[in-house]
This record gives structure tokens, sequence and C-alpha cells, in this order.
């Protein structure tokens, strides 16, 4: 009777740490699908805010157009802001990852700092995501209510 009963329990143990090695390898596929050159092709939010992303002092609408490298293997990447009229002209460095399948976490990289120094970094939502194209999602506050703000990335290159 007790050898039925471990028997049943190691059984129990095995389906679920499998089942959730399987969750886990199907999350890390989607996130290697963010791996390359992107573009932000619009950003939507309720354009009766001013709203100016990840404290770069810069419209939202100067984001788009802008370029995203993201290597997942070591975590880094980076986005450029192409400049011209109010926008500014900006390359930034950046470490992320993206937690529980569905939250892609940044943060900046200061020079000669290293990234475990960065304690502080943007939390987005990952709602779409196709094998040439995502989007990510923010709430920001503004004005004391919060502001959905949407940024829609297409595929440039390298796979």
């Amino acid at each position: 009777m007790k050898n039925i009963l471990l028997t049943g329990i190691l059984g129990a143990a095995i389906s679920i740490s499998c089942s959730t090695a399987k969750t886990a390898q199907a999350n890390r596929a989607e996130f290697l699908q963010l791996k390359g050159d992107w573009e932000i092709t619009s950003v939507d939010y309720d354009k009766n805010y001013s709203v100016k992303p990840f404290d770069e002092g810069a419209d939202a609408k100067c984001f788009v157009g802008s370029h995203w490298r993201l290597i997942p293997n070591n975590w880094s990447g980076s986005y450029t802001l192409n400049g011209g009229g109010a926008c500014p002209s900006v390359i930034q460095p950046i470490k992320f990852e993206v937690v529980n399948g569905n939250e892609f976490k940044f943060k900046k990289l200061l020079e000669d700092t290293k990234a475990k120094s960065v304690t502080q970094g943007y939390s987005l939502n990952l709602i779409s995501q196709t094998t040439d194209s995502f989007s990510l999602e923010q709430n920001v506050p503004s004005g004391g209510q919060n502001v959905r703000i949407v940024y829609n990335f297409a595929r440039t290159g390298m796979k």
C-alpha cells in the first residue's frame, strides 16, 4: 500500500514538473522571437495628454520611427530616436527581460554604470506578438489619471 502511495506521489510530482518545464520552454520560445531589429510604427494614446515616455523629455510622437535592437541571449539592446524638429537624437543602451511571458521590463544603462547598479526601470505589458510584430502597453499617471500608451513594433531585420 505504501509503495502504491509513493508511486502516485512521485508520478504527480513528475507530471507537474514536466508541465512547468514545458510552459517555461514555450515562454522562452516566444521571448526569443523578440530577437532582432524593430521599429515603432505607431504610438497610440489619448492625444489630450502630453506624454513623454521613458524620461527622454521627448514627446511620444518622437518614438514613431525609432529603432530598437533586442538581443535576448544576453538581455541587452538599445533604442535610437532619429531626431529632427522638436525631437532629440538619442542612442540609449538598455537591459531587458520578459517576466511571466507577458511583462516586458527594461532599464537604461548609463555610461560607465553596470546594469546591476541601475535599480529603476520601466515595466510594460506585452499585449500581442507575432513573428514580425508586437505591441507593448504602458499605463502612465498624468493629471491624476492613468494614460494608456500602446507602442506598436514591426520587425525591420535580424530574426
